[in-house]
Parts: structure tokens; C-alpha cells; sequence
């Protein structure tokens, strides 16, 4: 893997984003290394229907604030083997760094005695089998209402919520984009400290709530097809209408990549 001379891994572009090059004992380093910073920093994890989100061109203000918080993230790992595959088509490797098997290498491995862990979403049992589970870390929750990326008191309450606890590990389990707009919010206030991951369900797949698709499929790319299964009125839209378009929005960055290169190529 290229090594730029800050000695951190090259990133690849790639759908107007940029994606680390960690590999995920890299990332693992990484993560437990910033998790001691006096300021505050955060991952997003890209997978496919982040990309779809991202690539809408509307004038919602959710919309926007996701868009903005992509953009302010410090690393962005890529959580979705169809996007590495995706960009294997196109000559660029994505190293596939997923967003559960992080947070559950994290806790297993990384978060020990004196950690302050805190959790953003959740139910009212979380902290108690976390404990259970991982004795030794101080955890703290916040459990935020519905929607609370349109209520902007939800927002204030749970931004106030970070600044004030000043965990090592801050776990936003509140799903995209919620996640990434509080933990882009967050940085803006500037009362934060450690390090903040949006991790989605990784927690409820930590507990035993949710289970992860078996090992073969997850290599092979199907995990979304697992869960498909698993939810099929809540998640077939997502993953038979909705995600499907990523590959039109691919063909146009292809294209609005090689147009960008051949008038660079005519100002010389």
C-alpha cells in the first residue's frame, strides 16, 4: 500500500469522495490513537446507500448537512465491499475497513479500564449489557427522539450531551444521516474531545440483537442480500430501488472525471 511521506496511507478518490488507505489494523491504530486527543475528531464509513444520498442534488437541508458532514469527516472508510468492487472496475482499490467488525474489534481489543465510552442512540438496557459484556470502560448514553435531525432541540440537547461527557470513544448509533450530521455538529461546537464513529447497527450486532450475515456471504459481497432477507418491508426499497443507482452515478463520475482530464490535458 502507498505510503505518503506524513507516513499515513495514500487515499483514493473516488464518487467525489476521498476514502482512507487503512487497512483495518491501521485503522484500528488509528482509531485508538485519536481517541486520546484533546480535540475532537470523527469517521464516517461510506457504503452504498451513503453514496446514493450523497449524490442527490436538492435543496433539503438534511440533505445538505449530510453532504457537509462527509466533507468534514477526518477519515473516511469504506464500509461496503460492492463499492470496492465497483471501483476495481475503474482501476482504484478501496480497502474494505467495515464499520461492525471496527467497533467490535475496538471493544475486544482497544477500549479498556478508564475509557469513557459514550453512546448516541440505543435502548434503556444497552449500557447495562455493554457493562456486562465489557467491564472496565465508563459508559454514558443519550437517547435522542425520532427524526431528530428535523428538531433541532433533539439536536442542541444531544451536541451539549457530547461536549459535556468528554469520552474517548463517542458511538453514534442513531443511523445515516443522523449520525453524521450530530457528529459533524459536534465538531463545530468544539467542546468534544476524543474520537467519534458513526457505526450504525454495529452495537445491536455486538449484543446479539441483530445478527450479521455468515462469514461466505459477507466475503462475497452479499451481506445486503442476508439483511434483504432478514427485513424485507423495511429494507427493499433501499436495496432494490434506491441502491441499484449507484451504478449509474459511478458511469457519470467516470465520465465527468475523463471530461475533467482532457481539459487539463488541453491547458498545458
Amino acid at each position: 500500500m502507498p505510503i505518503e511521506s506524513d507516513g499515513f496511507p495514500s487515499t483514493t478518490q473516488f464518487l467525489n469522495l476521498e476514502f482512507s488507505g487503512f487497512s483495518f489494523e491501521g485503522a484500528i491504530s488509528e482509531v485508538a490513537r485519536r481517541s486520546a486527543f484533546v480535540q475532537y475528531s470523527y469517521i464516517v464509513t461510506p457504503n452504498v446507500d451513503h453514496i446514493v444520498k450523497l449524490s442527490e442534488q436538492t435543496d433539503n437541508p438534511i440533505t445538505r448537512a449530510f453532504q457537509a458532514a462527509y466533507a468534514g469527516a477526518d477519515l473516511r472508510l469504506c464500509d461496503s465491499r460492492i463499492l470496492s468492487r465497483l471501483a476495481l472496475i475503474f482501476g482504484l482499490r478501496l480497502v474494505v475497513v467495515t464499520g461492525s467488525d471496527l467497533t467490535a474489534a475496538l471493544f475486544k481489543r482497544v477500549v479498556t479500564s478508564g475509557d469513557r465510552v459514550a453512546i448516541i442512540g440505543g435502548n434503556l438496557d444497552t449500557v447495562a449489557r455493554l457493562s456486562a459484556h465489557f467491564p472496565g470502560p465508563e459508559f454514558e448514553q443519550h437517547i435522542p427522539p425520532m427524526a431528530m435531525s428535523s428538531n433541532p432541540f433533539a439536536m442542541q440537547l444531544a451536541e451539549d450531551f457530547v461536549g459535556d461527557c468528554k469520552a474517548n470513544f463517542v458511538l453514534f448509533a442513531i443511523g445515516a444521516p443522523q449520525s453524521e450530521i450530530l457528529a459533524h455538529r459536534c465538531a463545530m461546537r468544539g467542546r468534544a474531545r476524543g474520537i467519534g464513529l458513526c457505526i450504525g447497527a454495529s452495537v445491536d450486532f455486538l449484543l446479539g440483537d441483530q445478527r450479521r450475515a455468515p462469514a461466505w456471504m459477507r466475503s462475497a459481497g452479499l451481506e445486503w442480500a442476508y439483511r434483504l432477507a432478514s427485513d424485507p418491508k423495511r429494507l427493499w426499497r433501499r436495496y432494490l430501488i434506491e441502491g441499484p443507482r449507484v451504478f449509474l452515478i459511478a458511469t457519470k463520475w467516470w465520465w465527468s472525471s475523463r471530461r475533467e482530464q482532457a481539459r487539463s490535458k488541453r491547458s498545458i
